[in-house]
């Protein structure tokens, strides 16, 4: 694991004057915050957990050296508060659904269980890591899915929001579906494939583009991916490709991967045309690349045009999420010191759901397909031999009815922290993407589909519903 730079300043200031007042009242209750979120970003029909990894390594590295305790000084913050700190360590327990999983609005993904000062301070950042990546990785899955199998690259590291989005954006996009990415740093630090072909200037700065392909084949000729439209794309860059192919091949160069990649003009057009010309030439192997501002709707118009594209490139739209900003995901209490807490609002949207929790997946047990997320109170028996009765929690009269030896259960969040102490074990990117993989096999085609996909059932148990009912009673002021 890469050890993450000095980041315990990178907080909200509000955090810090709730810790003081906490510190000053002498709170040291334990409290309960989930982390959640309340629409799928791009109108998709599910989410990607991302950025766990990150997480730990910010929990684990979490300390305040004396130029933080300076520096608050400065802020005003009281002594006592500053020596709380200079001592600060996380003792408290965290759970989470895996990297990779597929998740659904309003579920608990992430969980913290520790004395409130503590849960607190961690709100920010855990917010700033997965809010990031699990958006990234979401659009990711979209862009793959449009492709229909075939290969997606990260390419946006030039258009990402600073060299953290752009690192850590690759990472995400890579277990969201993308085969690799061009981010030569994500590769070192991830254990991901890296590739990229060549540049324009490239191009220009030989005396002819026959030469500037030639010497580039000749030194990557296991990745010979040569740019054909510098000049003109049929009339030019593909002629001069091919030239330069079979002499590679006279040459008994036995290339792993060669072919073009297409950076303007009618993408559909140009390739199929492109794809002709490398076929009567012999060369039914080579492969046809295809960048320039792409993302899922483009790619879905390009295969319904039949456009012969083995591997998208994508780059702005994938690592800025270009057409959704921002995942969305909220971090609030829901129990404190035993007490669970709720959160009422004028819209119904914006309500939480009280107590410690855990989230309970239900799967089909004939085809193994996701059949709805269930909330349950932490301490209650969830079992798959009776029947099981889910009720939308908005509208009661709802109901589906699954059969006992009809169904599996899986309880989603793993133990990460243990009074402080790391419990678990972060996969190797390559792992959680082909989690991923099998998480996104999981779900239904209606589920998938990137235009008003199937929504997914998340429902409360029984006793999760009735307690939330009660404390709305409770809680309600009258107008």
């Amino acid at each position: 694991m890469i050890r993450m730079r000095d980041l315990s300043l990178l907080t909200d200031f509000y955090q810090l004057t709730m810790a003081q007042g906490y510190c000053e009242k002498g709170k040291t209750e334990e409290a309960v915050f989930d982390l959640f979120y309340r629409e799928n970003p791009c109108d998709n029909g599910y989410a990607v957990f991302a950025g766990l990894e990150q997480v730990i390594e910010f929990v684990e590295n979490l300390e305040f050296k004396e130029e933080d305790i300076e520096y608050l000084r400065t802020q005003g913050f009281k002594e006592r508060f500053l020596d709380y700190l200079r001592d600060f360590k996380f003792t408290g327990d965290i759970y989470s659904v895996p990297e990779g999983s597929v998740v659904f609005p309003k579920e608990p993904l992430f969980k913290v269980e520790a004395p409130i000062l503590q849960a607190q301070l961690l709100e920010t950042p855990l917010l700033n890591f997965i809010n990031h990546q699990a958006l990234i990785a979401t659009k990711a899955a979209r862009i793959t899915e449009a492709a229909q199998g075939k290969s997606v690259l990260e390419f946006g590291l030039r258009r990402a929001h600073g060299p953290d989005a752009g690192t850590y954006g690759a990472r995400a996009a890579v277990i969201g579906g993308c085969s690799g990415t061009s981010n030569v740093l994500t590769g070192k630090k991830f254990g991901v494939k890296v590739s990229g072909t060549h540049a324009h200037s490239w191009v220009m700065s030989f005396e002819s583009e026959l030469e500037a392909f030639r010497t580039y084949a000749d030194n990557f000729p296991d990745s010979a991916i040569l740019l054909v439209d510098t000049y003109d794309t049929l009339k030019s860059g593909v002629p001069n490709a091919i030239k330069v192919f079979k002499e590679m091949k006279d040459k008994g160069i036995d290339s792993e991967l060669f072919g073009i990649r297409l950076d303007s003009g009618d993408l559909a057009y140009l390739s199929k045309e492109a794809r002709k010309m490398l076929d009567q030439a012999g060369l039914e192997d080579a492969v046809i690349v295809a960048s320039n501002n792409l993302d899922e709707d483009i790619i879905s118009s390009l295969n319904l045009q039949g456009a012969q594209i083995d591997l998208y490139g994508v780059g702005t739209k994938l690592i800025t999420s270009y057409d959704c900003p921002a995942f969305g995901a909220v971090y609030k209490m829901s129990e404190y010191n035993d007490q669970p807490k709720i959160k009422l609002s004028d819209n119904i949207e914006k309500m939480t759901d009280p107590g410690n929790k855990k989230l309970i997946r239900i799967y089909d047990q004939r085809s193994g397909e996701i059949r709805a997320d269930l909330i349950a109170l932490k301490d209650e028996v969830i079992s798959a031999d009776r029947d099981l009765v889910l009720f939308d929690a908005r509208d009661t009269w709802k109901t589906t009815t699954l059969k006992k030896g009809n169904y599996q259960l899986r309880e989603m969040m793993k133990p990460i922290f243990k009074t402080g102490k790391l419990v678990y074990d972060s996969p190797q990117v390559a792992e959680i993407k082909e989690y991923a993989e099998k998480e996104k096999e999981s779900l239904g085609a209606e589920y998938k589909r990137l235009t008003n996909p199937h929504i997914m059932k998340v429902d409360l148990s029984d006793k999760l519903y009735e307690l939330k009912q009660k404390l709305i009673k409770e809680n309600k002021i009258e107008k």
